[in-house]
Formats: C-alpha cells, structure tokens, sequence
C-alpha cells in the first residue's frame, strides 16, 4: 500500500493561495501533508492561514520568518526593512495570543515514515538552520556538506520558493516552491514579479518505489487584492501590483 504524503511551504499569509492548494490536495488522494515553514509572516491573511493550518493538524516546520514574526528574534541572516516591520506590527495586531502560542508549536524539523522503512526528513532552510538556503545552482561539494549526513532519507525543504530536486545518494533533497509566494529568483531586479500560481509537491512512496509530483496551481489575483484592501495590509497596492505581470 503506497504513501503520499502533500509537502506545502512559504505560504507567507497569502490564505488565498492556500485554498486553491487545499482544494487541489483534496482531490489528490493523500494520506498525509506537511508545511515546511514560513506560513503566516508578511501576507494579507495571518489570522485566516493560522485558522486554516489550525484545522489541518499536519506538522509545521517553524521559519525564519515565521519565528521572527512571533519573537521579533532576528538571527542577522536577513536584513529586515522598515517596510517588513511596519507590515509586522500590523499582523500582531491581528493574531490573537492563542495565534501566536499555535505558531510557537512548529518545530524545526519533522520526521515522517515512509514505505520500505524510509523516512522523510522535512526542514525550512536545512536540518541545521532555517536560514540556510540551498539553491540549484549550488555547487554540489556545498550541497554534499550541508546535506550528506541526512542522505539515508529523502529530504525536503524550501526558503527559497523554488521548486527542484537533486539527487542525493539513493534519495534525494526537493523544494516544494512556494504557495503564496512563488517567484523566479533569476529575473532582473528592475522587472520584478510574483508567479499567480501556488506551488506544492506531492511525495508517493510505494513500496521499494518513491516518485514525485510538483503541481503548480493558479489562484484568484483578483480575491487576493481584495483581502489585501479589506484586511487594511499596509503597502497593499505596491505588493498586489507584483502578481500583475504585464502581457507580453
């Protein structure tokens, strides 16, 4: 009997973008989901995507900016705009005390079984910090030494709202991408836009077999907006104007 398991990640308060994933999982046929992190911090929607992952009950892997969000903790990785802290006090005004004890709860990695007495290992950045960032141009000795010792389970994180996949040893790492935040991080900066699409992975493990899926669904840009203008998210204009790339 196969195990799949739904790995979700960078939701970013974007309950949008979560949805149309949710909707997608529900006809997928999955025994299990994850989020690897980053699921609340920036977006137009904190106290609606908490709700949302409140009633999953999957595991949650704690951020950066998640854990940033709720400590105002910063591990000095990033740098924090004015921008990003007004955008931060907005939220806390937002979630309620139980909302911020819920994202205390997420932990730094979670383990789950797989078929044929694997395991998947998820994470945020790597399973040393969540502020580590594996790109896929990363050379491989840099991919080998952050990652090598875990290369006995199939491992996943994200961070970089990227999705891919690179082997390692008889598994392999994969990015999931992004939910709400999904982006090409090669684009020139003087042309920057958001992708209108939600990304996620799904993990198939039967037997000897394991084998992946990314699926990138669309969302509604225009619903979006309105929950950026309704919700009062200060900077809303200039964000939503970033999902709207001009036709070629």
């Amino acid at each position: 009997m196969s195990t799949r398991i739904a790995v979700f990640s960078d939701i970013h308060g974007n309950c949008v973008a979560l949805d149309a994933v949710l909707a997608d999982i529900a006809a997928a046929n999955v025994d299990q989901m994850v989020c690897l992190g980053d699921a609340i911090q920036g977006g137009p929607q904190p106290v609606e995507t908490v709700e949302r992952l409140r009633g999953l009950g999957c595991p949650i892997v704690m951020g950066n900016a998640d854990d940033w969000l709720n400590s105002g903790a910063d591990s000095g990785a990033e740098t924090t705009t004015e921008k990003q802290r007004v955008v931060r006090e907005w939220q806390l005004s937002l979630l309620s005390e139980a909302d911020r004890a819920f994202i205390a709860t997420f932990q730094p990695t979670v383990e789950l079984p797989l078929d044929d007495g694997r395991t998947l290992l998820c994470f945020h950045g790597s399973p040393a910090s969540y502020d580590d960032v594996i790109l896929p141009d990363m050379p491989n000795d840099d991919f080998k030494a952050m990652l090598g010792t875990y290369s006995g389970r199939a491992l996943c994180g994200g961070h970089t709202h990227m999705q891919q996949v690179r082997r390692l040893g008889p598994l392999f790492f994969f990015n999931p991408g992004s939910v709400g935040v999904a982006v090409d991080q090669y684009q020139p900066e003087d042309n920057f836009y958001l992708d209108p699409w939600a990304e996620y992975a799904i993990l198939t493990s039967d037997g000897p077999t394991i084998s992946l899926e990314f699926r990138r669904i669309p969302f509604d840009v225009d619903a979006l907006a309105k929950a950026y203008h309704a919700n009062g998210r200060p900077y809303a204009d200039s964000n939503i104007a970033m999902y709207r790339r001009p036709e070629a």
